[in-house]
């Protein structure tokens, strides 16, 4: 286990973060040299508004090391496949990011460091994977901040986990807990899992079952509890069952035994011990940020989360 009980945990989905910076600031900040910086900006920006809203012990900003892993791909081929770049054969999938932001994200990686706040990847895996298995781990509050449903799954109340939603942006975000993933789906976050699966993610790449949409899924779990419940509900021609429900559930019989494993986040990732709780900046990590934020152009942005960073202390 990692932290003490009582210390609270933000975990950062870092990209959907970044992004999100980057189409949410104008691309005209620029560093003196004209490289755009708008992504870091807001970024840095984002980072000192949570740390200001809500004073963590830890930080750790949970990086897609592979945003489309290929043991993924395997189960589903469509996953995430529509967000491929084309490239030449046997070339590994990249992501399509926008140049000026591709461009930006070593500058946020150096950023991160020189202030002392953790990135935590995994070879092979996503963030979200990151984030399930640090959430699992942390023995204290976890707030985990995405613009991905997916991570629905990892609220947990007892624990208390809960999901920092940005959809509507940083500064409107929606504190989720089970009672608000309840109110807003009609199940709870740790059936969120099978109810994405069975109502489909075009995000993703992930098909659901045809005929199966947000209430039918709702239905099903209020009535059966979980996937494999609802698929022996489905194999039992004399059950309660509908005729009609139960051709569509059996027709996708191949992609539902798939695909949990890839909606699932991965909760037990080996990432050793990680040290996730902030320091007070050293005089030598104050002066190497401030030269890097001069360098880049990074002005105000780097002013305010050096200054919600030495609140903690």
């Amino acid at each position: 286990m990692l932290g003490e009980p009582g210390q609270k945990c933000l975990l950062l989905d870092t990209a959907s973060l970044y992004f999100r910076a980057y189409f949410g600031v104008p691309d005209t900040i620029r560093a003196p040299d004209g490289t755009p910086v708008n992504a870091v900006r807001g970024l840095l920006d984002f980072i000192a508004r949570l740390v200001g809203d809500y004073s963590p012990d830890a930080l750790c900003a949970c990086w897609d090391d592979d945003w489309r892993p290929h043991w993924r791909v395997d189960l589903i081929p469509s996953y995430k496949a529509h967000r491929v770049v084309e490239e030449v054969a046997g070339a590994p999938d990249r992501e399509i990011t926008p140049d000026p932001l591709a461009a930006q994200v070593p500058l946020i990686r150096e950023a991160l460091r020189l202030l002392g706040i953790a990135v935590v990847g995994a070879e092979g895996y996503e963030a979200d994977d990151v984030i399930g298995t640090l959430a699992a781990r942390w023995k204290g509050p976890v707030d985990v901040v995405t613009g991905d449903r997916d991570l629905f799954q990892v609220i947990d109340d007892d624990r208390e986990v809960r999901v920092l939603y940005i959809a509507r942006g940083v500064g409107k975000h929606e504190r989720l807990d089970a009672r608000a993933v309840v109110a807003r789906y009609r199940v709870l976050p740790q059936q969120y899992p099978d109810f994405a699966v069975m109502r489909g993610d075009a995000s993703d790449g992930l098909p659901g079952v045809a005929g199966i949409g947000d209430k039918t899924a709702a239905d099903l779990l209020a009535t059966h509890g979980d996937l494999d419940a609802i698929i022996g509900a489905a194999q039992d021609p004399d059950g309660p069952m509908t005729g009609a429900l139960r051709s569509k559930i059996l027709a996708a019989a191949d992609y539902l035994a798939v695909a949990p494993t890839v909606v699932r986040v991965v909760t037990d990732l080996d990432l050793a011990n990680p040290d996730l709780l902030m320091s007070p900046l050293s005089s030598r990590q104050r002066a190497d940020f401030t030269a890097f934020a001069e360098q880049w152009g990074l002005g105000g942005s780097a002013t305010r989360v050096v200054a919600a960073l030495d609140a903690l202390a």
